[in-house]
């Protein structure tokens, strides 16, 4: 009696870790996977003509001059987004999918092309500078880390520049950007540093175009996230899904160019 006692309790033991064993193999977060890209255009702002003012012997002229110089510190994507959500098994075979030209969710584009997902979290301006193990911000933001004085000397830009990461990427706090999902964590509204890109109405518009700072510890790389939308006139008066800028170092006599690798979340 003793021995089938404990026989059915070993099968009961067993068969409950065999249960923990499937749940932790497949109950997992969904994690951003690369995205492959099409360039369908690239250009820059030409330059604008030379005004003219006759000059005249003996004469003082006060002038007021107006232009603009294309930026040394930031290179711009836009454009649209196609997807398809799938449940498939580890070798990539599909069960069923679920297409979508629409899709909601994200694009990250980041210099690092193996992101860590798993302890991703707010890029803090105002970290430390230096690396610890923080696993606990997950999600969050934490006290360690590159912070905005370094991510600015990898670039060469200036702190009081015009176009700064800290002027560029200067919203943060409540109505700032909206709620999102990455790798299953939660960032609500207006947790990260953020901006706005242009629309067919100009800067600023909520809920249009918005890009937040992001920061994979493990790697020590910052994530810049576009907030997919669907089909909004942008900057050019043509509908895109999204709209995002990314530093890249122009400065002085660099003419070297920086690879991003670029990944989706589609929910």
């Amino acid at each position: 009696m003793k021995n089938k006692f404990l026989k059915s309790t070993f099968v009961f033991i067993g068969f409950v870790f065999v249960m923990i064993l499937l749940a932790s193999t497949f109950v997992q977060g969904v994690i951003p996977s690369g995205a492959s890209v099409n360039q369908i255009k690239n250009s820059t702002a030409p330059n604008d003509p030379a005004g003219v003012q006759q000059a005249v012997a003996g004469n003082v002229t006060e002038v007021n001059l107006n232009g603009f110089s294309s930026t040394q510190s930031w290179q711009g994507y836009y454009g649209n987004v196609t997807g398809t959500i799938q449940l498939s098994d580890g070798g990539n075979k599909v069960l069923y999918n679920w297409s979508d030209t629409s899709p909601k969710g994200e694009i990250y584009a980041s210099m690092i092309s193996n992101v860590d997902w798993t302890n991703i979290q707010c890029f803090n301006f105002t970290a430390k500078g230096t690396f610890a193990s923080d696993v606990s911000n997950r999600g969050g933001t934490s006290q360690y880390g590159l912070n905005l004085t370094q991510l600015q000397d990898n670039f060469s830009i200036p702190y009081d520049a015009a176009d700064s990461v800290n002027k560029t990427f200067n919203l943060n706090g409540s109505g700032n950007h909206a709620t999102f999902y990455t790798n299953n964590f939660a960032f609500p509204d207006g947790t990260c540093q953020s901006t706005r890109l242009y629309t067919n109405l100009g800067y600023g518009v909520s809920g249009k175009f918005e890009e937040v700072l992001l920061y994979d510890p493990t790697s020590r790389g910052v994530v810049y996230t576009s907030l997919l939308n669907q089909d909004i006139l942008g900057f050019d008066n043509r509908t895109h899904d999204f709209e995002m800028i990314v530093p890249e170092d122009g400065h002085s006599a660099d003419t070297s160019t920086t690879p991003y690798y670029f990944y989706m979340e589609l929910q």
